[in-house]
């Protein structure tokens, strides 16, 4: 591994865990919930991967344009993430064929804001990286899909071509 993906690797576990060791410290309740055990846990581990990899795809070596893709897909995905798991906490409608299936029936939900503008950010993303518009919006799906896959860190992982093979 080459000194530079050391310190990106290095850099996103700082930011990171000093992320999470900032927001562990608050309360507020919108951010607990209970688990299948029914012991109260945080939601704060999310938004420190986020800005963990963010800084870390920030960090990384290669081209500004991919580095600047991979941040945007990044805290695109993470903020629709906490979005949902903030407004969309009681709402009891999971998966594309719910959120659609809503839209259809004219009601945006929370849900249908993150799977558009995870996508949309997905397109910009790869927009960024691709110099041909069509290039760039299926690299976009692509983003887009591993984003929706649920790791924050999976929007980094499909950015990083041209980081690793520029």
């Amino acid at each position: 591994m080459s000194t530079n993906v050391s310190r990106a690797v290095v850099v996103a576990g700082l930011v990171g865990t000093g992320a999470y060791a900032a927001l562990s410290r608050r309360t507020d309740p919108a951010w607990l919930r209970t688990n299948h055990a029914g012991r109260t846990v945080t939601l704060y581990a999310g938004p420190a991967a986020v800005l963990g990899a963010a800084a870390g795809t920030a960090a990384a070596p290669g081209p500004a344009r991919g580095r600047a893709a991979g941040v945007l897909a990044v805290l695109a995905a993470g903020g629709c993430g906490a979005y949902d798991d903030l407004v969309g906490a009681d709402d009891p409608r999971r998966g594309f064929r719910a959120y659609l299936g809503a839209l259809g029936a004219g009601e945006v939900t929370n849900g249908a804001v993150k799977l558009f503008g995870i996508g949309a950010a997905g397109v910009l993303a790869g927009l960024l990286i691709e110099e041909r518009a069509v290039d760039g919006v299926l690299t976009g799906v692509v983003i887009a899909g591993t984003a929706h896959l649920g790791a924050a860190g999976t929007p980094a992982m499909a950015t990083s071509r041209p980081l690793i093979h520029p």
